[in-house]
C-alpha cells in the first residue's frame, strides 16, 4: 500500500442541470451570470465565499478601475448598470479623478469608482436574484465533469458534502482557471522560472475615523517623502500610501501591504501570504497614525477576508492578447469587450510599480476567452489568454465586467447552438448596452460622458 496516495471511489449526487453554470462570483462571474440569465439561459452561480463580488467585497479592493480610458468610458451594459445601482443604494458618491500610486515614482491619474464593499454585497445579491440566477455560496469548485472531452458541468463541495451540477456551457470565472486547467485546457503561469517574477499579493485593510480630506490636501512630494521614510524604517511594504475612501470621507481602505515570493496556487503558501499580510498591517497601522496627516485618530476597522492576487494561470486560447495589440490599437472582427488600462505591473521582490495608460481603449477578441480544443467552456477574468504584460492592463475589475458580460452572453447562445456566430453575439451584447469595439466607445464618448469629481 502506498502511504502517500489514497484511492477513492465516490458516488456523487447530481443536484441539478443548467444551461449555464458560472464558477466564481467576482466582478466577472457576477456579470456573466446576470448576462446569461438575461439572455434566456437557466443559470447557476457557484462562489466559495459568503458573498458575491470577489476582489471588490471579500478582497476589500473598494474601487472599480478600468472603466475609463482618459475621458472615454469603456464599460457599458450590465457592468455600468452595477455602478449606477451601487450609487443609488448609497454605496458610492460616483466616479472620481484619482491618482493611482501617488507616492510612487510614476503615478497615473485615472477615473475610478470608489465604493463601500458592504453595499456592493447587497447590490450583487439583488442583481443575481432579479435575473433569476440560482446562487450557491460557501461552495468550493472541485473540478469539471467531462463527457467525451467536453465540459459537462462541475463538482463542488460545501457543508452538504460533495455534489455535482450538470451544464450545457460553463463559464470559468475562478480567476485561477480552475475548471479549465483541470479539463485539460493548455495554460501558462506556473513555469518554475516565474517563481521570482510573479507580481506580489496585497492584503487590504480598512481604517476608520480618518480625515480623508486632510490627507488629500498634502502635496504629492510630501506623500512620497513620507512613503520613502516608512520604507526606510521597515514599517511600510512598498512605495505606497494608496487608499480609496467610502462615502463621507471618513474611512480609508488601504492597499499598502505587499507580499512577495508566493505561489498563489499552493495552499500552504497562500496561507503564509495571509499571515505575512497581517504582520505587515501590524506595522503599517501605527506608522499611519504617527506620521500621516489625517490618520492621527484612525482605528483599524477591518482586514479583507482574503488576500488579493494579481496573477496565476492564464489559458492558451485561440488568440493571445499582447502589449503590441494594446498600444497599437489593433482591431478585431470578433471584438467583444474593451480594456481601458492602466497597464499595471507591480515589481516582483521590490517596492516599485510600473504604471502607464494605453493611448486609447483597446479591443479584446472572443478568441482570448475560448480554449483551442476543449468544448463546453468559456474563460473570463484575469485568466484569459494574454501575455503577462498585456494581462497587467486587462485584469482590472472594469475590464473583467466587460469580459464577463461577453462570456455570459456567449455561453447562453452556445447552450442552444454550437459555435454561435460572433456577429450574433455582438448584436446581443449591444442590445444589452455593452460597448464591444473601440468605435462603439469613441462614437458614444459624448453621450456616455460621466462627471468625475476630484478625489
Amino acid at each position: 500500500m502506498n502511504a502517500s496516495v489514497i484511492t477513492e471511489t465516490l458516488s456523487t449526487p447530481v443536484l441539478d442541470r443548467y444551461d449555464v453554470i458560472v464558477a466564481g462570483g467576482g466582478a466577472s462571474g457576477l456579470i456573466a451570470a446576470v448576462a446569461a440569465a438575461r439572455s434566456g439561459a437557466r443559470v447557476a452561480l457557484v462562489e466559495r465565499a459568503g458573498c458575491l463580488g470577489g476582489t471588490a467585497t471579500s478582497g476589500m479592493v473598494a474601487q472599480y478601475i478600468g472603466l475609463f480610458n482618459g475621458t472615454v468610458r469603456c464599460v457599458g451594459g450590465i457592468g455600468f448598470e452595477l455602478t449606477r445601482r451601487i450609487e443609488a443604494a448609497g454605496g458610492s458618491d460616483g466616479f472620481r479623478r484619482y491618482t493611482l500610486a501617488e507616492a510612487s515614482a510614476n503615478p497615473v491619474t485615472i477615473t475610478n469608482f470608489p465604493f463601500n464593499p458592504e453595499v456592493v454585497k447587497i447590490v450583487a445579491d439583488d442583481m443575481a436574484r432579479e435575473a433569476g440566477v440560482d446562487v450557491l455560496l460557501h461552495s468550493r469548485v472541485v473540478g469539471p465533469l467531462l463527457e467525451d472531452g467536453r465540459v459537462a458541468g462541475l463538482l463542488l463541495e460545501n457543508v452538504s458534502g460533495r455534489r455535482a451540477l450538470r451544464s450545457r456551457m460553463l463559464v470559468d470565472a475562478t480567476g485561477d482557471a480552475v475548471i479549465a486547467a483541470a479539463a485539460g485546457v493548455p495554460y501558462v503561469g506556473e513555469e518554475p522560472e516565474l517563481r521570482d517574477k510573479r507580481q506580489p499579493l496585497t492584503l487590504v485593510f480598512r481604517m476608520s475615523n480618518v480625515d480623508v480630506r486632510a490627507f488629500r490636501a498634502i502635496p504629492r512630494e510630501q506623500k512620497r517623502a513620507i512613503a520613502l521614510d516608512g520604507l526606510q524604517r521597515g514599517q511600510l511594504a512598498w512605495e505606497s500610501l494608496s487608499f480609496c475612501s467610502t462615502p463621507g470621507d471618513t474611512d480609508a481602505i488601504c492597499l499598502m501591504s505587499r507580499i512577495h515570493g508566493i505561489d498563489a496556487l499552493d495552499g500552504a503558501e497562500l496561507t503564509r501570504a495571509e499571515q505575512v499580510g497581517r504582520q505587515q498591517i501590524k506595522t503599517i497601522v501605527p506608522f499611519l497614525r504617527e506620521n500621516v496627516p489625517g490618520f492621527e485618530q484612525s482605528v483599524l476597522a477591518g482586514i479583507a477576508e482574503r488576500v488579493g492576487i494579481r496573477e496565476t494561470r492564464r489559458i492558451v486560447g485561440r488568440y493571445t492578447l499582447t502589449t503590441e495589440d494594446i498600444v497599437g490599437g489593433k482591431r478585431f472582427a470578433d471584438a467583444i469587450a474593451l480594456g481601458a488600462g492602466p497597464m499595471d505591473l507591480h515589481e516582483a521582490g521590490g517596492t516599485g510599480v510600473d504604471l502607464w495608460m494605453p493611448p486609447a481603449p483597446f479591443e479584446i477578441p472572443l478568441a482570448c476567452l475560448l480554449p483551442e480544443r476543449v468544448e463546453g467552456i468559456v474563460v473570463t477574468g484575469r485568466a484569459i489568454s494574454a501575455t503577462r504584460e498585456a494581462n497587467g492592463g486587462a485584469r482590472h475589475m472594469g475590464t473583467a465586467m466587460c469580459l464577463g458580460h461577453a462570456a455570459g452572453a456567449y455561453a447562453a447562445l452556445a447552450a442552444t447552438q454550437e459555435n454561435p456566430a460572433v456577429d450574433k453575439l455582438r448584436q446581443l451584447l449591444r442590445s444589452q448596452g455593452a460597448l464591444v469595439s473601440a468605435a462603439d466607445a469613441l462614437a458614444a464618448a459624448d453621450e456616455n460622458a460621466v462627471e468625475a469629481r476630484p478625489a
